[in-house]
């Protein structure tokens, strides 16, 4: 594939997942093996465990969006410089509602095989979200 169709694949993840919250598009979007290196959500692996995760944050922030602000891109690999912005509405792994906004940066990059994302790393802002929330002091 092309590396503007690999760019494509990878901005559905913010795009039709994150923030318009079409996650039965995750069967397209990733490939049966994928694969997710992030801190924050260990053994979350494949379409369902994506669509299931997905769902838990659109379920705290209803209003969530998550803005792509840089790409870089350069054979089978994207690079995504993003900023999500909601309203903390519904709980969050036992956090109740707060009604607060919260704004987090991240970074993935996304291995795209066979036009479906195969493989990421992530790192985002964890820290800053919860303490945003109230639920960890600010240091």
């Amino acid at each position: 594939m092309s590396t503007e169709a690999n760019v494509a694949v990878a901005r559905r993840v913010f795009d039709d997942l994150f923030s318009q919250g079409k996650l039965d598009a995750a069967d397209e979007i990733y490939a049966p093996d994928h694969t997710s290196h992030d801190a924050q959500a260990p053994g979350v692996n494949g379409a369902a465990a994506m669509k299931h995760y997905i769902g838990m944050y659109r379920a705290a922030f209803p209003d969530l969006h998550m803005a792509v602000d840089d790409i870089v891109a350069e054979g089978d690999k994207v690079v995504i410089r993003w900023t999500a912005r909601g309203t903390h509405r519904g709980e969050l792994m036992g956090v109740p509602p707060t009604g607060k906004q919260a704004v987090v940066t991240g970074i993935n990059i996304i291995r795209v095989k066979d036009g479906r994302v195969a493989e990421e790393w992530i790192n985002w802002d964890t820290l800053g979200l919860l303490q945003q929330l109230g639920v960890a002091p600010k240091m």
